[in-house]
């Protein structure tokens, strides 16, 4: 196609979908996102200096392995206390404990891809779209559905919702009755790094009839993402955004304000159909979020666009200055911040696609 061909295409519009997900659809895209297709433990690259973050490969490599005989009946159980007597004997799950970018989601993945069952016996989901499932489902379903798991990897526990966290640890309690073995994540303030022993004791509060099923592990480190890499890319002018999005085949160009209307209108769970097969998101006249309860909205779509790596290309105001300090100082603060880092990563991803 030709240079010309493509600065007359029109791009996608992000606000023209409205995705339908059935439910059985979204227990089945219950897998590790597509960023993590590839990784596994032999491609985490320890950090020297963090020791812990090589204990955690080691930990989690043999509670992969202990998992090899598990079954929801619990029998497994015997058999993973009895092979691996260097992993943990009491807990059947483990919860990685680190900050934001030092590779949890990677070795989570790698978790799954290391457990040796079908991937219908295994289920890769972040807090959130555990919740949108138990809503799409129904609690009981969801529990009937999961009971026949080996492993349930959660990803980014929430710990800042209430109603939420005693849902998903019943829902857990059901699980962990049923023999389902369990990991999950959550994160620490990037300004409280050294504080992990906190933030696990903050999770194992949260899931108090769980504590005994969790080992905590720490992972230390620095944000991979913003490790020796240039600060994210400052916004376009709507003019070269407008361009870039006619220029590049499968990308979409919306007016910021007008997608976060319609994401509104579109339910959490179905933002990763809302984003499929988009080779780029074009915003225009980015703008500080008005509430909180937009604000939540445009952190699903974050991390449903860095699951996805679509690069994200925008005019208006850089992506650090999208909360406000309330926001950022108060009880979701750690969604904000995940969403700035990913933004900010994808922002940078999109500095080529200007060059072209």
């Amino acid at each position: 196609m030709s240079t010309s061909a493509l600065t007359e295409a029109v791009p996608l519009s992000l606000c023209a979908r409205e995705p339908h997900v059935p439910a059985d659809r979204l227990v089945a895209e219950m897998v590790p996102p597509p960023r993590f297709d590839g990784v596994r433990f032999d491609t985490y690259i320890p950090d020297p200096n963090q020791p812990s973050q090589t204990e955690a490969v080691e930990v989690l490599a043999a509670f992969a392995e202990g998992l090899g005989g598990a079954h929801a009946s619990g029998t497994g159980r015997r058999r993973w206390f009895s092979r691996k007597p260097a992993a943990p004997t009491g807990p059947r799950g483990v919860y990685l404990d680190g900050g934001y970018g030092v590779g949890k989601t990677h070795l989570l993945a790698s978790l799954w891809h290391a457990t040796p069952a079908e991937p219908a016996l295994k289920a890769f989901g972040t807090f959130v779209e555990l919740t949108n499932l138990v809503g799409a489902l129904g609690f009981q379903q969801t529990v009937r559905t999961l009971s026949g798991h080996r492993l349930l990897c959660i990803d980014e526990f929430e710990l800042d919702d209430p109603g939420d966290t005693v849902l998903v640890s019943t829902l857990l309690g059901k699980l962990v009755e049923a023999g389902v073995a369990l990991a999950a994540t959550s994160n620490t303030l990037p300004g409280k790094l050294g504080e992990g022993r906190f933030a696990a004791a903050d999770f194992l509060r949260e899931i108090q009839g769980l504590s005994a099923h969790f080992r905590p592990l720490r992972i230390d480190g620095e944000d991979y993402r913003h490790r020796g890499l240039p600060e994210a890319p400052p916004p376009y002018a709507d003019e070269e955004v407008t361009r870039v999005a006619r220029a590049t085949p499968g990308a979409s160009l919306d007016h910021f304000p007008a997608l976060l209307e319609h994401l509104a209108r579109v339910h959490p769970s179905r933002y990763g159909a809302l984003t499929e097969d988009v080779a780029a998101v074009c915003l225009t006249g980015v703008t500080a979020v008005p509430d909180q309860s937009t604000a939540l909205r445009l952190v699903v779509l974050a991390d449903r666009l860095y699951d996805r790596e679509i690069p994200v290309l925008a005019s208006g105001l850089p992506f650090d200055r999208l909360f406000s300090d309330e926001m950022l100082n108060g009880g979701y603060r750690k969604k904000y911040f995940r969403a700035i880092s990913r933004l900010t990563a994808l922002a940078r991803d999109a500095k080529g696609l200007v060059t072209q």
